[in-house]
């Protein structure tokens, strides 16, 4: 079992669950997170800390295969993330937002 960012992360990406993994298993996108399926060591301690409850166990209806793929393919390209950075100016008004998928960046995570 894994743990998965799903779609309520775009374009909030607030970054909390970063600090708290334990074995630095969250990647960085340009409006969004994921996580290395084959790195999480399903400990849970990220999926409270997600502010916009983004994150589920790979087991939970939340979590579909659409969205386990992406996290796996996504981890594999963008940048490693180790420390909680500013969220999006606009992360409040996103947070909750409907058919936030058309929104989604592939592009990496840029300092």
């Amino acid at each position: 079992m894994t743990f998965v960012v799903t779609e309520n992360c775009i374009k909030c990406k607030y970054m909390d669950c970063v600090e708290v993994c334990p074995v630095d298993c969250f990647y960085a996108g340009e409006n969004m997170l994921v996580i290395h399926p084959d790195e999480c060591i399903d400990c849970g301690v990220c999926e409270p800390e997600c502010p916009a409850l983004a994150i589920f166990a790979d087991t939970d209806e939340n979590a579909s295969a659409d969205w386990l793929e992406l996290n796996a393919k996504y981890s594999k390209v963008w940048p490693n993330i180790l420390l909680k950075g500013q969220p999006p100016d606009d992360a409040e008004k996103w947070d909750g937002a409907a058919d936030k998928t058309a929104a989604f960046s592939p592009n990496p995570h840029q300092d």
